[in-house]
């Protein structure tokens, strides 16, 4: 049987301008988010914030836990009006946000910035993913969101090197440069963007209502998510008042216990004395598939070991690495090559600040490795289940962490980091593929359509844990390595968790379908 040969000329003008739209937007997201933790944190003096790691962490864990909740219904908002108002919507929000996010200096004020950053990413995101599913077919897919993947980790490279760059300047460039790239495809959408939803213009778009219709069937109903976001808002106030004395953890401990309590009492009147009502919350707390639910529970405990290296890593590398050993070793380099001093000089003075390599391009390592060895590590995959990937792929980053609690010179960051980076290529793109097996063979779509929940809780968990790790560990007893540790027996046990769903729950759920 001959293989079908695929051309770029398969791919039409709409897809090429999508991947182009993707790169800026990432450069704008990740060019900021990749030197937040710095600045949020940075001396006011210096051009900072002046926060708390705790407050960082609340920040960082909040907006980004509902930057991936959000795009369930803006997804829909977009099949009903169409994919291209919904990018005209998001560009509007998001250019004058990312300005903001430079202009706002405390707290409530940074964090509705922030909001509306993650608000504009969410209408955008769902958009260029429908855009590359649409616009290609059995043939074209598989090289299709190959190619998108690629562009994503083109634009998380290039843009934390434009704002290190300009972040020298003035901490005020960095913002001016992510409005910038977002502007910039305004002239993409308005020029180049074709519709390819006919969705909007149908008799029976997919609506909201059909949304928390499908939300309920997946996860549960409205008194459930009542409950869940009532621990999960807990968990966010303890972490924001407890850095200030204002409580205490039992407190919130007292909190989480009283509010469940309350929940499972008026389930308990409301099944008892047969209460029936139309209001969703006077109904009992009802479960969707709960064995879905639970995966996206424990693969959140990957992506809060994950999200350090954005979260906890660049603090790291500022507070307790020594770079200068990469300096000597790229000086050397350059001496071999017979290439001048000044030369030199003009490049580490670009990446380095008083002898020490900028933390945002050591972490743009990641992007780079991704870029240069994803094709290849997916291939070498091919043949192994999407579980044994995912679970090999998880013990990799263990190793990652386990490096960093070592990492007090530049080169074994650098190395923490690399392990790392095949570690996540291995796990982050086989958990979709994973969820797939787990969905029922009829509801692939739609459970695809809540993966990212778990990515959610885990940028929600790992915010507030690093905030809260690398204030009690890194600057209060200087003992970073003990907060590394911590993160590796996370990563750890979500993969031996993980391990036991697939031989229990999991093979359980197939006996019985």
């Amino acid at each position: 049987m001959t293989k079908t040969k695929i051309s770029i000329k398969d791919f039409p003008a709409t897809f090429w301008v999508a991947n182009t739209m993707e790169i800026f937007e990432r450069m704008a997201w990740y060019g900021f988010f990749a030197v937040s933790s710095l600045y949020i944190t940075g001396k006011v003096e210096e051009g900072g914030l002046g926060f708390s790691d705790e407050d960082r962490g609340v920040l960082q864990g909040v907006v980004t836990f509902f930057l991936y909740l959000f795009p369930v219904v803006t997804g829909a908002l977009a099949d009903r009006y169409g994919f291209r108002k919904m990018l005209f919507a998001a560009f509007t929000v998001m250019v004058p946000a990312y300005y903001l996010l430079g202009q706002f200096k405390t707290f409530p004020t940074f964090f509705l910035a922030f909001m509306l950053v993650a608000l504009g990413a969410a209408m955008f995101k769902p958009v260029i993913i429908g855009t590359i599913s649409k616009v290609t077919n059995d043939k074209t897919s598989s090289l299709g969101f190959g190619i998108f993947y690629m562009m994503v980790n083109i634009g998380g490279f290039i843009g934390p090197i434009v704002a290190g760059i300009v972040r020298a300047l003035s901490w005020k460039y960095v913002f001016i440069a992510s409005a910038g790239w977002i502007a910039i495809n305004f002239i993409f959408v308005t020029l180049f963007y074709t519709e390819p939803s006919a969705e909007a213009q149908s008799s029976n778009p997919r609506n909201l209502k059909k949304v928390l219709t499908d939300m309920v069937e997946v996860l549960g109903n409205g008194r459930f998510f009542l409950f869940v976001f009532g621990l999960l808002l807990v968990l966010v106030l303890g972490s924001k008042f407890t850095s200030d004395g204002s409580l205490a953890w039992s407190d919130i401990t007292m909190f989480a216990i009283i509010w469940t309590v309350i929940n499972f009492l008026l389930d308990f009147i409301i099944k008892n004395l047969n209460i029936k009502s139309y209001h969703w919350y006077l109904q009992p707390m009802k479960l969707g598939d709960w064995k879905f639910g639970l995966f996206l529970l424990l693969m959140s405990g990957f992506w809060t070991s994950f999200n350090q290296i954005f979260y906890t890593l660049p603090l790291y590398i500022r507070d307790f690495t020594d770079t200068s050993d990469i300096i000597q070793s790229v000086k050397s380099i350059f001496g071999l090559l017979g290439i001048s001093g000044s030369i030199f000089e003009s490049f580490s003075g670009s990446m380095a600040v008083a002898g020490q390599v900028n933390p945002e391009y050591l972490i743009n390592l990641n992007a780079g490795a991704i870029i240069l060895f994803q094709v290849f590590v997916s291939y070498l995959v091919t043949r192994l289940k999407p579980f044994t990937t995912i679970f090999y792929g998880t013990l990799i980053t263990v190793v990652s962490f386990s490096i960093l609690i070592f990492g007090t010179s530049g080169w074994i960051v650098v190395l923490g980091i690399t392990v790392f980076s095949f570690g996540e290529m291995m796990a982050s793109p086989k958990s979709k593929e994973y969820t797939g097996k787990i969905a029922p063979p009829d509801k692939v779509a739609l459970y695809m359509g809540y993966f990212y929940w778990c990515v959610a809780l885990g940028n929600l968990f790992g915010g507030i844990l690093s905030g809260q790790l690398y204030a009690a560990f890194a600057r209060d007893m200087q003992r970073p390595d003990l907060m590394w540790l911590v993160f590796a027996i996370i990563a750890l046990g979500s993969a031996l968790f993980v391990l036991l769903y697939d031989k229990f729950i999991l093979k359980t759920k197939k006996a019985l379908s």
